[in-house]
């Protein structure tokens, strides 16, 4: 039986190595981890939800699609009730302002063994500005697109001491580089809503004002 299987779920799961043990954070359905099992390219999935109703939708699945020996479940928030032992962890679909919160109450994934995928439904400039102030930097990054919507996915790994310029939190250097064909579109929608914003700002001016034009500037410049 086919998953049916967003193309931004794809996406995070493209960045999963072979052989990874892979912790996926909010899991819902559970597709994400019974699609790496399937393919042989997990060897084993924690998979882990705030609420039970969603956890208890991923095991029936996993059951359902022969998956199940290879997947543990466990009712938690964030990472506090999993074990540490995998590999990489993905957190799709959630807002950063919950990515930020799970991320300040695991300060143990500050290590270089683990690798975060991280698919970002909002707020996506001021999760790239945490990651940086927190040691995290985004090694690569790709897009996926369902429907309307364009979804930037990065892979992000502990290495402290890097930054990034003003624009560069909206357009990352790893986003330019990955050669997507969606990245066009995604830049331009990106530099519609900052000129939008400088425009809302132009009568009253000030630092913000100031700031938006700058990335404005950089962006238009790409």
């Amino acid at each position: 039986m086919k998953l049916p299987l967003s193309n931004r779920l794809l996406a995070c799961a493209s960045f999963v190595r072979p052989g990874d043990r892979v912790a996926d954070i909010g899991c819902d359905h559970g597709y994400l981890g019974i699609h790496l099992l399937q393919s042989g390219v997990a060897s084993s999935i924690i998979a882990s939800d705030v609420n039970e109703a969603p956890l208890q939708s991923a095991m029936h699945n996993a059951a359902k699609y022969g998956m199940k020996d290879k997947m543990t479940f466990y009712l938690s928030d964030g990472v506090r009730n999993i074990p540490r032992d995998f590999d990489s962890l993905v957190c799709a679909g959630m807002g950063a302002d919950t990515m930020m919160s799970i991320l300040d109450a695991a300060p143990w994934l500050k290590n270089e063994k683990y690798r975060l995928i991280l698919q970002c439904q909002s707020k996506r400039p001021e999760l790239r500005k945490y990651l940086y102030a927190n040691g995290y930097a985004i090694r690569r990054e790709t897009l996926a697109q369902d429907g309307k919507f364009i979804y930037p996915i990065m892979e992000v790994v502990y290495a402290p001491g890097q930054t990034l310029t003003g624009a560069e939190y909206y357009i990352t250097p790893a986003l330019r580089a990955s050669s997507s064909p969606l990245f066009p579109a995604f830049l331009a929608r990106v530099t519609e809503g900052i000129q939008t914003a400088v425009d809302g700002l132009s009568r009253t001016g000030g630092e913000r004002y100031e700031e938006y034009k700058a990335i404005l500037k950089e962006l238009q410049e790409l």
